[in-house]
């Protein structure tokens, strides 16, 4: 080594983590500060974590249905359901901050608000909950934004998992196939007769379908947890940054991501 030249910095766990860094984002607003606004933040920048392993994840997941891979799809769908029994688990740590201790420092949130997730939005798109109203409640230029924008004009996992069924040699309407992807997908009868010969035909093909059904189950599992655990917390209050609370979540309870998967339940 040239004099003078100092040797690379070894590789350490804390340098590859970036622990420091990570460790440093925890920046509680409260006088004192108030000791649950510490788990507060903890746990909602780790659910803004998982949400980004969970759009990777599904990422992967349409590029294994687009190349015909149904083995890799049951496995990546097998992590993401994983993840969303973490997601799911975690609200009984967050239901450990009473409603007298998340008042003593809630009014530092101001107009912070859940509601504002631009990555569960990207979920909620990517899985077929497309509302392009959403996309203003992220600052134009900012990165939530322009990923909302792509998403917005992208195919939707149901969209994958249809042509995905299509090059396995299924008859899968023309019309679900070359539908308007900014928009919802809406339920079809000749899509749901095609899913009735996956499941009486196809065994490897109707895997996949009960996986996508227990990803919808798990997102509104996660959905309904979220809802006791806000009514719990403030009960019938206005949410943070002036939502509904609880009264707004309440609507999105039982609005399936897949609805011709739960369709054909009672002819099977």
């Amino acid at each position: 080594m040239p004099l003078g030249e100092s040797s690379p910095k070894a590789l350490t766990y804390s340098s590859y983590l970036k622990v420091d860094e990570l460790l440093g984002l925890q920046a509680p607003l409260s006088a004192g500060p108030e000791h649950d606004e510490m788990l507060f933040i903890v746990i909602h920048q780790v659910y803004e974590l998982w949400f980004k392993q969970v759009l990777h994840e599904v990422a992967h997941l349409q590029r294994r249905f687009e190349a015909g891979a149904a083995i890799e799809a049951l496995s990546t769908l097998k992590r993401i359901l994983t993840i969303f029994k973490t997601l799911v688990a975690q609200v009984d740590i967050l239901e450990t901050i009473t409603p007298i201790s998340f008042n003593s420092f809630r009014d530092r949130l101001e107009s912070a608000s859940g509601f504002q997730s631009a990555q569960f939005r990207e979920l909620e798109f990517v899985l077929g909950k497309k509302t392009p109203a959403m996309v203003r409640h992220h600052p134009e230029g900012s990165p939530g934004h322009a990923r909302l924008l792509r998403l917005l004009a992208e195919p939707t996992l149901w969209d994958s998992f249809l042509r995905f069924l299509a090059a396995s040699g299924l008859p899968v309407p023309r019309p679900a196939l070359e539908r308007d992807v900014r928009t919802p997908p809406e339920p079809s009868a000749a899509v749901q007769a095609v899913l009735l010969e996956v499941y009486a035909e196809h065994p490897v093909l109707a895997m996949v379908c009960e996986r996508l059904v227990d990803l919808d189950e798990g997102l509104q599992e996660w959905r309904y947890r979220h809802v006791k655990m806000v009514e719990r917390t403030i009960g019938s209050k206005s949410g943070t940054g002036g939502s509904e609370g609880a009264a707004y979540l309440r609507k999105t309870l039982f609005q399936p991501a897949f609805p011709d998967l739960w369709a054909i339940r009672s002819e099977l």
